[in-house]
C-alpha cells in the first residue's frame, strides 16, 4: 500500500475497519437489532469498508501510473474529484449487492 499511496498505512486500514465495527455495534444497540441482524450488518460493513480501501488504492495506482499528483484541480488543495469519490464508487455497488444478498433490500 505504501508504494501505491505513501500516505496510507496498515494502521489506518485496521483502525478504520475497527471503528466501522464499533459504529455497527453502537447502531445495532440503539436500533434494537437482534444478534443475527447485528452479525449480518457487521459482515456487510466489514466487506464494504474493505472494498472502499481497495477503491482508494486503485485510484491512487492509476494516478501513480500516469505520474499525476492530483486527478483534477476542481477542488483546490485536494487530490481532485476522484479522490473525493474513489472509495464510494468502489464500495456503493458492493454495499447494495450485499444488502440484496442478505435480503435487506
Amino acid at each position: 500500500a505504501r508504494f501505491v499511496s505513501p500516505g496510507k498505512s496498515w494502521e489506518g486500514v485496521f483502525g478504520g475497519l475497527v471503528l466501522t465495527q464499533v459504529g455497527v455495534l453502537i447502531f445495532s444497540l440503539l436500533s434494537g437489532f437482534e444478534s443475527s441482524q447485528w452479525a449480518v450488518l457487521a459482515i456487510i460493513a466489514f466487506l464494504t469498508s474493505s472494498v472502499s480501501v481497495l477503491g482508494d488504492l486503485t485510484e491512487s495506482l492509476f494516478k501513480r501510473h500516469e505520474e499525476l499528483k492530483d486527478s483534477s484541480h476542481l477542488i483546490p488543495g485536494h487530490g481532485g474529484v476522484m479522490d473525493r469519490v474513489d472509495s464510494l464508487t468502489a464500495a456503493a455497488p458492493i454495499y447494495v449487492l450485499l444488502l440484496s444478498v442478505f435480503g435487506w433490500l
